[in-house]
C-alpha cells in the first residue's frame, strides 16, 4: 500500500484520541445489556433523569373511572406532555394511536376486581404480547403484607425473568393494603425486596415522614405514585417533595385526569419533575394555562 495511502487510513482511525465508554445515568442501571437500557432512557429523560409518567390503567380493576369514561376524548389531549403511559394493552390496541413516540409501560398482572381480594393477581399478559406492543416496560402490582403477597412476588420475578430474556424492564408497583400503615418503614421493606428480587425501577407512595430513607436505601429508581385526587397545589407539592427527596419521577393518573384543568396540571407537573419549579410557581402555571385554556 502506498504510504499517503496508510496515512490516510490512519487518520480515519484517530488513534490519538481514545475511544469513550458511556456511563448510564440511572440509578442502578449501569450493569443493564443495551436493550434494557434503551427502553429506560425512553421512560426516563436523559437531561433530567426523571420521568411523567401518566398513569390510566385504573380500569383493569375499578372499571371506568372518574376520568376515564371516554379515554379517546379526555386522555389523548394529554399525551404530548407525558413522557411515558402506563396503560392495558385493551386501551392501548383500542383507542392509542400507533403513531404516539412516548413511551409505553404496559400493565401486565390482573386478575381481581375491586369486588373481591385486590392482591389475588396472576400473571395477565404473555411476553409475545408485550413484545408485539412494542413496550418499554411492564408493570406488575406487589402486595407486600397482603393476603397473596408470596403470589403477587412471584408473578413479578416470573415477569423479571421473561423481560431479562428480551430486554424488556419490569416495573414494580407497591401496593398497600387497607389494613397496612403508609409510613416509610412499609415502603423501605416493600421497595427493597422488590429490587432484591430484580425489579428495574419502582412505583412506590410518597410519606412526609422519612421518604427520602425510602428512596436511599432502594438501589434502583423509584418513582412517585400520586394516588388519590388532592387539590392541585397539594399535589404539586407531593410531587416536588417527592423529587427533592429522591425520587425519579412521577406517576400520575387521577391527580391529573380528575384535575379541572388536565391539561394545564400535567404541564405543571412536568415543570415540577423536569425544571425544579417550585409547587407554587407551578400552581401559578397552572391557573394561567387554566384560564387561557
Amino acid at each position: 500500500m502506498p504510504e499517503h495511502d496508510k496515512q490516510k487510513e490512519a487518520k480515519k482511525c484517530y488513534p490519538e484520541i481514545p475511544q469513550k465508554t458511556e456511563g448510564f445515568y440511572l440509578k442502578g442501571c449501569g450493569s443493564l445489556d443495551w436493550g434494557m437500557k434503551n427502553r429506560m432512557g425512553r421512560i426516563f429523560n436523559s437531561e433530567s433523569g426523571r420521568t411523567v409518567m401518566l398513569a390510566i390503567d385504573h380500569g383493569y380493576f375499578q372499571g371506568p373511572t372518574s376520568g376515564l369514561e371516554r379515554v379517546d376524548l379526555n386522555i389523548l389531549p394529554l399525551i404530548p406532555y407525558a413522557d411515558t403511559l402506563m396503560l392495558t394493552r385493551g386501551i392501548l390496541r383500542t383507542i392509542i394511536p400507533p403513531s404516539v413516540t412516548q413511551s409505553i409501560v404496559l400493565r401486565v398482572s390482573g386478575g381481581s376486581s375491586i369486588l373481591k381480594e385486590l392482591s389475588n393477581e396472576d400473571i395477565a399478559v404473555d411476553i409475545e404480547d408485550t413484545i408485539r406492543l412494542n413496550a418499554c416496560a411492564m408493570a406488575v402490582q406487589v402486595f407486600v403484607g397482603g393476603e397473596y403477597e408470596r403470589q403477587s412476588i412471584i408473578n413479578m420475578t416470573k415477569m423479571v425473568d421473561m423481560g431479562t430474556r428480551y430486554g424488556i424492564p419490569t416495573l414494580a408497583v407497591t401496593a398497600v393494603g387497607k389494613d397496612m400503615k403508609r409510613d416509610a418503614r412499609y415502603f423501605r421493606l416493600a421497595t427493597r425486596i422488590c429490587a432484591e428480587l430484580g425489579a428495574h425501577y419502582i412505583k412506590s407512595y410518597y410519606v412526609e415522614d422519612g421518604f427520602e430513607t425510602v428512596a436511599a436505601s432502594c438501589p434502583v429508581p423509584i418513582v412517585m405514585a400520586g394516588g388519590k385526587k388532592i387539590p392541585e397545589l397539594d399535589a404539586l407539592t407531593m410531587a416536588y417533595k417527592a423529587i427533592q427527596e429522591g425520587a425519579a419521577g412521577v406517576d400520575m393518573g387521577r391527580n391529573i385526569f380528575q384535575s379541572e384543568a388536565p391539561v394545564a396540571m400535567i404541564q405543571a407537573v412536568n415543570a415540577v419533575v423536569h425544571k425544579n419549579e417550585s409547587p407554587e410557581k407551578a400552581f401559578e402555571m397552572y391557573n394561567t394555562l387554566k384560564n387561557e385554556g
